[in-house]
């Protein structure tokens, strides 16, 4: 039988099964290779980390293999679905999606950074996604910004998503009311709009995306060729889009 300080600590984790061997102990001798495994790892319990470590980034590589087959099968849909708003540079090298809800705390302390990102960096193009999740004012304020673009195109939709990304009073008709007429735009018309079909589609086609791409929170990112489910601060996503350019 081979000495325990021979073998790689992964191969002593991964148990009797793991060696050719194994099947052709006698009981006896698996009982005496498991109590030499226990007391080398009760003496060297640091092999313990060290083979957690290895499991860790192999389970890192592989939902980051997942991730990148999921956003490549739905590349249509992702980065270029004309139902999308998009800005920043339109021509840019890295194309950064955000998945937003309106009422959610973190997608508003990402909203000024996201902005400070593209701005700053100049080459990246910016594209949202209405994700309404945490509720019916959710709803509505998501229905009321794709309505706005629906009606009056990117740069009111644009206007509409910052007011919304900053409004402080509850999500309601009358208060999307005023809100149209402070964004220059007939309530009635908005409000026609919000419960049509081609509003609600927009919305489902990004519910059906975000369960294939298992997200289940807001915000969520596509940074080019990396899935992120959650907040970044702005220097992770510079480090992030830095990563991007030199993968490409």
């Amino acid at each position: 039988m081979p000495r325990l300080s021979h073998l790689a600590p992964a191969l002593l984790l991964a148990g009797l099964t793991a060696l050719p061997a194994a099947a052709e102990m006698t009981e006896a001798e698996r009982e005496a290779f498991r109590a030499e495994v226990r007391a080398y790892l009760i003496e060297n319990p640091e092999v313990i980390l060290e083979a957690m470590d290895v499991l860790q980034q192999r389970e890192e590589r592989s939902a980051a293999e997942r991730d990148l087959t999921m956003l490549r099968d739905n590349a249509a849909l992702i980065y270029t679905n004309p139902n999308d708003w998009a800005g920043g540079n339109l021509e840019g090298d890295i194309t950064l999606v955000e998945f937003i809800d309106y009422r959610c705390g973190y997608c508003r302390k990402a909203y000024t950074e996201v902005e400070e990102l593209v701005k700053s960096d100049g080459n990246i193009r910016f594209v949202l996604k209405e994700f309404p999740i945490l509720g019916e004012q959710s709803m509505q304020a998501a229905q009321f910004a794709i309505a706005v673009r629906q009606l009056h195109g990117d740069a009111a939709y644009k206007a509409a998503h910052d007011a919304l990304m900053t409004f402080r009073a509850d999500i309601t008709a009358d208060t999307l009311a005023r809100l149209a007429s402070d964004l220059g735009h007939d309530p009635a018309a908005i409000a026609l709009q919000m419960q049509s079909p081609e509003v609600q589609a927009v919305i489902e086609t990004n519910y059906q995306l975000a369960q294939m791409m298992e997200i289940n929170g807001t915000p969520a990112f596509v940074i080019d060729e990396t899935m992120v489910r959650g907040y970044v601060p702005l220097a992770g996503m510079q480090q992030i889009v830095a990563g991007q350019r030199d993968d490409g």
